[in-house]
């Protein structure tokens, strides 16, 4: 991701990238509740307000701009008190229950506070926010209650709202009223004209650019509902709304519970007889789904809220890869929308390369100007070989030879972009072609990620340990594929040229001294010696030496890596360490996934299953029981939960697909298309689960059911549901 959390750094100027994340303000500070449906999210706080507070996160955001960055709710002149607030396990609505917070709150006849009860319910559709507001009157007498919506919409672009600052902006353009509805424009440098549109049912009784009040004459146990509809419209001044607030509300609200289902409906179940485990598998579950965008090429998901809810290539990749055995519709989405993204020609101003894969796309005003470079950006070194690797996955998993066929064209592409910027030793090298975009490449895309033992970043054309890795499993998947096209002679040269590379990546990247895969090579050909999570990926491309993964294996589970709740992305013995880093000694919960998965292609069940729980057990302590994009590396401490990282995505698509790879992992749970065979080898499972079942897990049009239990001395697997030709083969 292109964000540090306190200065993004050019490695040979020492001079800040402008668009990093400032932490000038936390988002773990106020627990935001954030929602998603398709380009549009919005970030409130507990009692549904969008707060206008400097350096605020708070918004309603479509195409990486802010279309609302004001809503918040007064009764009586006063901000109302909290009662609770729930955002519902699939998700879609955010409801908050108030209450007048004084007597004052309603005048001087009313003995006491808490009389008047306030329902608001926020939910997206597509490019709109629905609410409605139910309000009730518990008092024995008659009230008249006046309740206030302030609203602002700033249209900041994204980047903005992140830290940078611009020296010119468009134009605000006059407010368009009706008697229930105000619309706000602003004309950007884009000459794009962008709106937002309030309507109202009822009218208020008061409507102005900024605020709509309503007087409601509440009986004795009486109530009064208000419905809203914030449009965000991109193509100039709005029209009447088709439908009124209440009808649309009603209706988006259908089509989104509708839409929801249809995913679910595709995605095998994982639960368990732990209730605590459970609640986390449906908050993963629920926070996929929220994040999958619904293309013409099928589902995406879109990397993370509130920085990153757009088309990532790497995030959604990797995704995919965790989430296969599960979805594997959703990797054939990923495919499709990607090959369709990918590169044709050669722009230096967006890394655009033949055959590149994208690393993301932005809509905002600032990237359609060049502001920033990520209109269209293809800055990513290991984006292209995770595609041909994904393609030869979803291979593996489905044998839908099918959709490789179609898609073939772009593989070949993506594998003649790798030839071409392979080095003598087959290396695939990053350096940015001008001073702008990304300097780290890689995942670890922060300035200072890449260093030498001494501290001095790395210069010049880095050759990555976990890319080399990616290469080597993406000319092997090109391989199978070609060979299952017929083409057995492209097979035959992919295959040599990974063996090739395999035999390079041992000579060159083994570092004796610290016993495992040096974290990268820099432009000299120098090791970057220093004990990073990155040799850890390597475990699953399958390019490791047997014994050597062993101990890369070994190391990883050791104090200066693994700090108990998960494996750290550098050791603390490291120069560059430092627990409250992007990428420095922090935990990514998709990193220690992808290790796991690496370390149970070893069969090393038992680091495998501590793993899972040192995960597991952080993801209980995490508000709402979801693994944010990242938290800091500090040392488990006995009766407390793991530090925050400030500006962490919370949710983010490839935390969200951990805990699923990790039941993968644990269960050595495989597919083989041609038996027809769900296979699980050498399952186990981790102490704090005694049972799994796993509902539905699809194959060549049939799916299976099965139950996992641990008994004394084994674990042991039945199956209770099986639908079509599918059988189920167990290795213990």
């Amino acid at each position: 991701m292109n964000v540090i959390a306190t200065q993004n750094v050019d490695p040979a100027t020492e001079t800040p990238e402008p668009f990093s994340v400032s932490a000038s303000v936390s988002l773990q500070e106020r627990r935001y509740r954030t929602i998603k449906c398709g380009d549009t999210f919005g970030v409130f706080d507990h009692g549904g307000d969008i707060l206008a507070v400097l350096g605020s996160t708070d918004g309603l955001y479509h195409k990486d701009t802010r279309y609302l960055s004001r809503f918040d709710l007064a009764l009586g002149g006063t901000r109302p008190l909290l009662l609770s607030a729930t955002l519902g396990s699939d998700n879609v609505m955010l409801t908050s229950d108030l209450s007048n917070a004084s007597a004052s709150d309603l005048g001087p006849a009313v003995p006491e506070q808490g009389v008047i009860h306030l329902q608001r319910s926020l939910f997206l559709g597509d490019a709109a926010c629905h609410g409605r507001l139910a309000v009730r009157n518990f008092a024995f007498t008659r009230h008249r209650v006046r309740l206030e919506l302030h609203f602002e919409a700033d249209f900041a672009d994204l980047f903005e709202v992140r830290g940078m600052s611009r020296e010119r902006r468009g134009e605000r353009l006059q407010p368009a009223m009706t008697g229930d509805s105000v619309t706000l424009s602003y004309c950007g440098l884009d000459r794009v004209v962008r709106a937002t549109r309030l309507a109202f049912e009822p009218a208020p009784q008061t409507l102005t650019a900024d605020t709509a009040v309503f007087d409601l004459e509440l009986e004795p146990r009486g109530h009064a509902t208000i419905f809203l509809e914030v449009a965000c419209l991109e193509a100039g001044r709005a029209s009447e709304a088709a439908r009124r607030p209440r009808a649309a509300f009603l209706a988006a609200y259908v089509q989104t519970k509708r839409r929801l289902r249809a995913s679910a409906a595709r995605t095998a179940v994982i639960s368990s007889r732990h209730e605590e485990f459970d609640q986390t598998m449906r908050q993963s579950a629920s926070d996929l789904r929220m994040l999958v965008t619904h293309k013409p090429t099928g589902p995406y998901p879109y990397a993370g809220i509130p920085w990153f809810s757009t088309a990532f290539g790497r995030d959604a990749l990797i995704t995919a890869l965790l989430m296969l055995a599960f979805d594997p519709a959703l990797a054939a989405g990923v495919l499709r929308f990607l090959a369709q993204e990918q590169a044709t020609g050669f722009d230096p101003a967006s890394e655009a390369e033949p055959g590149k894969i994208l690393h993301e796309t932005r809509g905002g005003e600032m990237a359609a100007l060049g502001e920033v470079p990520f209109r269209r950006y293809y800055g990513s070194v290991d984006s292209t070989p995770l595609f041909v690797m994904l393609a030869g996955a979803y291979l593996d998993r489905t044998g839908d030879v099918a959709t490789l066929r179609g898609l073939w064209g772009h593989i070949d592409l993506a594998l003649r972009w790798m030839d071409r910027r392979a080095d003598a030793d087959g290396f695939i090298r990053y350096e940015r072609s001008t001073g702008e975009g990304l300097a780290n490449q890689g995942w670890k895309d922060s300035y200072d990620s890449i260093s030498h033992a001494d501290g001095t970043l790395a210069r010049g054309a880095i050759a990555l340990c976990e890319v080399q890795g990616y290469t080597y499993a993406a000319r092997i998947a090109g391989a199978s594929i070609a060979r299952r096209l017929g083409d057995g002679e492209r097979a035959a040269a992919l295959q040599a040229t990974a063996e090739t590379l395999r035999q390079a990546f041992e000579a060159r990247f083994w570092c004796e001294r610290l016993g495992t895969y040096a974290l990268a090579l820099d432009g000299e050909g120098q090791q970057c010696q220093v004990r990073s999570s990155n040799a850890g990926q390597v475990l699953m491309t399958g390019i490791a030496a047997p014994g050597r993964a062993r101990l890369v294996a070994e190391g990883l589970m050791q104090f200066r890596l693994f700090n108990g709740w998960g494996v750290r992305t550098l050791a603390a013995d490291e120069a560059r360490y430092n627990p409250m880093s992007y990428h420095n000694g922090s935990v990514w919960p998709h990193d220690n996934a992808m290790i796991a998965l690496g370390m149970a292609r070893m069969g090393l069940r038992a680091e495998t299953a501590r793993l899972f729980d040192a995960i597991y057990s952080a993801s209980s302590a995490m508000d709402l029981r979801r693994l944010p994009e990242l938290f800091c590396g500090f040392h488990r401490r006995p009766g407390q939960g793991p530090t925050s990282y400030p500006v962490a995505c919370t949710p983010q698509a490839w935390a969200a697909a951990t805990i699923p790879a990790f039941v993968q992992a644990n269960l050595g749970l495989s597919f083989d298309p041609a038996a027809r065979a769900v296979r699980f080898d050498h399952p186990e499972l981790p102490a704090f689960i005694d049972c799994l079942t796993l509902r539905k897990l699809s194959l060549s049009g049939a799916w299976v059911s099965v139950v996992i239990s641990r008994t004394p001395g084994q674990v042991s697997l039945s199956v209770i549901e099986r639908e079509g030709d599918i059988h189920v083969v167990t290795t213990n």
